[in-house]
């Protein structure tokens, strides 16, 4: 692969708003939302994309299409949220109170998915953009893209929960001669003015 990755965190939605584990529910982006990621489309602005990938959930489509991208977007089913499995739609306080030592990257969820489950569609992504010749956008969801960021290292999947994601932030993975690396990370100064 040339090029870089370029992950783009989905705009705002009422429950990442309020600290709700989002995974498969799809909600939409909130008035919020929809501005930061038209804002996000400023820092994608002018460039050319040898793929455009996207989860398939409305809140990252939606993103993507805001952001500038949606015609040139495919979806790929392995982009979709971390399964929360018993814990959809709850806070961590909440989870907290029935289990107060949970931790997403340790235990995973009930009836959801682990970090090795996420990492293993991750990894899939990964393959797929280190097959193109190009920058590649990927729209997508806070933990996924954590544990993407850190496999795209060949860091352990947990390592994912070192890496802080705003939502619209836009973050980009590439190289340091043939050795994979985090190139920026977190990157939210388009949305400093909305």
């Amino acid at each position: 692969m040339t090029g870089l990755v370029v992950l783009v965190r989905h705009g705002e939605t009422e429950w990442s708003r309020d600290g709700r584990h989002t995974g498969r529910t799809d909600v939409p982006l909130t008035d919020v939302g929809r501005r930061q990621a038209v804002a996000a489309g400023s820092r994608l602005y002018g460039r050319t994309w040898a793929m455009v990938l996207t989860s398939p959930l409305l809140r990252a489509t939606e993103t993507c299409r805001l952001a500038g991208l949606g015609e040139l977007a495919e979806v790929d089913p392995d982009l979709v949220e971390w399964d929360y499995g018993d814990y959809e739609g709850l806070t961590t306080a909440t989870i907290h109170d029935r289990n107060p030592s949970w931790s997403l990257w340790d235990d995973g969820c009930p009836n959801g998915e682990r970090a090795s489950d996420v990492a293993a569609r991750a990894d899939r992504v990964i393959a797929r953009c280190r097959g193109v010749d190009g920058d590649v956008a990927v729209f997508a969801h806070g933990h996924l893209l954590r544990v993407f960021g850190a496999r795209w290292t060949h860091a352990a999947p947990e390592f994912g929960a070192h890496l802080l994601l705003s939502t619209a932030s836009v973050s980009e993975l590439g190289w340091e001669r043939a050795t994979p690396a985090i190139a920026s990370w977190n990157g939210t100064s388009h949305l400093a003015s909305g």
